[in-house]
């Protein structure tokens, strides 16, 4: 039985649930997670074609009149068309479901009132009969699991339904339990101060995004910057202060490169560096102006820190110093991606301190010759 899925980046998104931004499934396969719900359902209640279908959590809650469902996976007669497409919540026998949170039965899909037939007239499938589950997790329901024309029987039986029903179940544990994996995983990548990704994730990122460009001959550029004047705030103010700077810091670059590819990270104390992939060197001096601006007119320290009585209201005392480094115009390509991504960290770096040596709140573009030195 050939399964087919929907492609990671979509799969991720529609399982990524109760999450502030969304991260790439490195450590749980979900294709083979949906694959296998799909093969067990169909070992328990054979049956000639199947889907899972799952809203999406980033549009549920929005101001949309109604929600979409996506095949995450499915397997029969015209499933590699239908995998990554979507029906409204309110179609078909998946839509009640779905909506109403109750499993139905159709022993005759034509006659039913709730059969949408549009999909199996484009596939031209004849339909005989449906049985569909919802699938729940923490008592919100996220999709449905159908099986289509029950094989070896006339039509699908209230045994086959409850069959269904506790395989949905466990459907709704397997998810949960890959998007409790996820979580774990996502949060050992984070520092815990800011929230932006670590040092250690941010050189495994650079590795594998410069192995793409190379790969892919594209361009990526590299932001690196620390803070002017942190210490002084430590200093004068104490490391409470010091340490909501920081993560004042981190929302900036949130703010700024939200909904880009861009990998942002603190990198140690009061340095951070910021991937941006498919980005030249431009484009990356443009991003670097947006952060230094951004940086010295913001007011920090709006709200009370403990132990201080009114807020600091900082202004102007904050800058940062910045250096950009691109691939491949500033670094010259070789087999090894580990060789090249600290390359490129190396040259980012000396720019950044050029422009300390030129007076801090600047921005210094490495120079064009390349090397790996």
């Amino acid at each position: 039985m050939k399964i087919y899925s929907a492609n990671n980046a979509v799969l991720t998104k529609l399982l990524n649930r109760n999450r502030k931004d969304w991260a790439n499934a490195y450590d749980v396969d979900l294709t083979m997670l949906l694959g296998e719900i799909l093969t067990w359902a169909n070992k328990l209640v054979p049956s000639e074609s199947g889907s899972i279908l799952l809203d999406d959590p980033a549009l549920k809650w929005g101001m949309r009149k109604e929600d979409r469902l996506y095949f995450a996976a499915c397997f029969g007669k015209g499933s590699s068309t239908l995998v990554n497409t979507s029906i409204s919540s309110r179609s078909g026998i998946a839509g009640d479901t779905y909506t109403s949170g109750e499993p139905h039965i159709s022993r005759n899909a034509v006659n039913d009132k709730k059969y949408y037939p549009v999909i199996a007239e484009r596939m031209h499938y004849r339909t005989r009969s449906i049985i569909c589950a919802p699938i729940v997790i923490e008592g919100s329901t996220i999709g449905v699991i159908e099986l289509i024309n029950r094989t070896a029987a006339e039509s699908y039986s209230d045994m086959d339904l409850a069959l269904l029903k506790i395989f949905a179940g466990y459907t709704a544990t397997l998810i949960l339990n890959a998007l409790i994996a996820q979580s774990f995983e996502e949060l050992s990548r984070r520092d815990n101060l800011t929230g932006l990704y670590n040092d250690r994730h941010f050189f495994r990122m650079l590795e594998h995004e410069i192995e793409k460009a190379a790969r892919l001959k594209e361009p990526l550029s590299l932001i690196f910057f620390d803070l002017d004047h942190f210490k002084q705030v430590n200093d004068t103010h104490g490391h409470l202060a010091g340490s909501t700077v920081l993560k004042e810091v981190g929302d900036i670059l949130r703010e700024i490169f939200h909904g880009t590819r861009a990998v942002s990270a603190r990198y140690g104390g009061d340095e951070y560096s910021v991937i941006l992939p498919g980005i030249g060197r431009n484009e990356a001096a443009q991003y670097a102006e947006h952060v230094r601006s951004n940086i010295v007119n913001k007011t920090f320290l709006k709200k009370k820190v403990p132990g201080i009585n009114l807020p600091l209201n900082i202004r102007g005392l904050i800058t940062c110093s910045i250096g950009v480094a691109s691939f491949p115009e500033h670094l010259k390509q070789t087999k090894d991606s580990r060789v090249m991504a600290d390359g490129l960290i190396r040259i980012a770096d000396k720019a950044m301190y050029l422009a300390k040596e030129r007076g801090k709140n600047r921005i210094v573009v490495a120079s064009r010759s390349r090397g790996n030195k």
